[in-house]
């Protein structure tokens, strides 16, 4: 089930279901508002996504109502989160997924975000959107990055198949303190494309997501089917060698990799500091061994920017020979 494409003029709601990152950096927020209005765009920040209850974005209560409204109010044609950190999880056995079903729209974040993807994918059959935050992405000293705005245009804007993935010229990893540090642009460097980890093909459904916090819902209702996927994961800084491998182990022994056609793999930030004598490339290699679906790695999705936007449940293909070539082969619009 694919939601209505955005167009300039629409009402775009900007919800919290995790982090209250955003009630302390208040011209950040700001920045993203007006990044936003700039490509044409009507905002409106639901009661709650400045609320601060302990470590969340308000209650589960208050989080839940935001989302549950700006689903149900007509205007609205997408739904983007303020950023992702953690507990959005809590959220997935108070939403009401007939309410979202019959209000299919535009969900976009990532991150901890991933939750809400996976389930309401999972529930509803809805297409749902990993891709840029306010914060980190549309919250950018000049707005987003052009990489990123033309593959949110592309996406979300247009009923023509999305087509071919091409690697960034450049990316960033670097961390400015935001409303501190962050009056000036990130520092970037050239990006070297795309790693190839495996060669081979595969197609199918696009399962894009935060790979902790898929995992989170292991064993429950709420983690959608991985047959024939084209699985995308990212995950962050705050990670460390160690824990990815256990995540990708953890894939294999829930039997992954018995079903999905392809892996690719968002780039990771510097700070996780991968052994230069085994990479993250031998990691997934050791936890995928046996099986033969092809792998990429360092893809433009993730904690560093530029990012695409990733829609679940939308065809894509994977070739990797002596060249990768990704292609999202249908649209995610209607």
């Amino acid at each position: 089930m694919k939601p209505a494409r955005l167009k300039e003029g629409d009402t775009i709601a900007i919800v919290s279901p995790a982090s209250a990152i955003a009630a302390y950096v208040p011209r950040r927020l700001q920045r993203g508002i007006e990044t936003l209005e700039r490509m044409g765009f009507q905002v409106l920040v639901m009661p709650n996504a400045t609320a601060v209850h302990s470590h969340t974005a308000g209650t589960i209560g208050e989080r839940v109502q935001d989302l549950h409204m700006a689903f149900r109010d007509p205007e609205v044609k997408a739904i983007i989160a303020t950023i992702g950190g953690f507990n959005s999880h809590q959220l997935l056995d108070e939403l009401d997924y007939d309410l979202i079903r019959e209000n299919p729209k535009i969900l976009l974040g990532y991150s901890d975000i991933t939750a809400l993807h996976a389930a309401i994918y999972a529930k509803t059959g809805l297409t749902t959107f990993l891709g840029p935050a306010i914060l980190p992405q549309f919250g950018l000293l000049d707005g987003l990055d052009d990489y990123t705005e033309q593959s949110f245009k592309r996406t979300l804007m247009q009923t023509e198949p999305i087509g071919k993935i091409v690697a960034s010229s450049e990316w960033t990893d670097e961390v400015l303190r935001w409303d501190v540090h962050d009056d000036r642009p990130k520092k970037r460097q050239p990006n070297a494309g795309m790693l190839i980890g495996r060669t081979g093909e595969g197609t199918g459904p696009i399962l894009a997501g935060n790979c902790g916090t898929l995992l989170l819902l292991a064993g429950t209702s709420y983690m959608p089917s991985f047959e024939d996927v084209v699985l995308m994961l990212e995950d962050d800084g705050s990670e460390t060698p160690e824990t990815i491998d256990r995540y990708f182990t953890q894939l294999r022994h829930l039997g992954v990799y018995d079903e999905i056609s392809a892996l690719v793999i968002g780039r990771f930030e510097s700070q996780v500091d991968f052994d230069p004598d085994f990479t993250l490339k031998d990691i997934i290699l050791r936890a995928t061994r046996g099986y033969d679906f092809p792998i990429v790695l360092d893809a433009d999705f993730g904690h560093t920017d530029p990012v695409l936007t990733l829609p679940l449940g939308v065809t894509a293909s994977v070739r990797v020979g002596d060249e990768i070539e990704i292609e999202i082969v249908d649209s995610a619009v209607n």
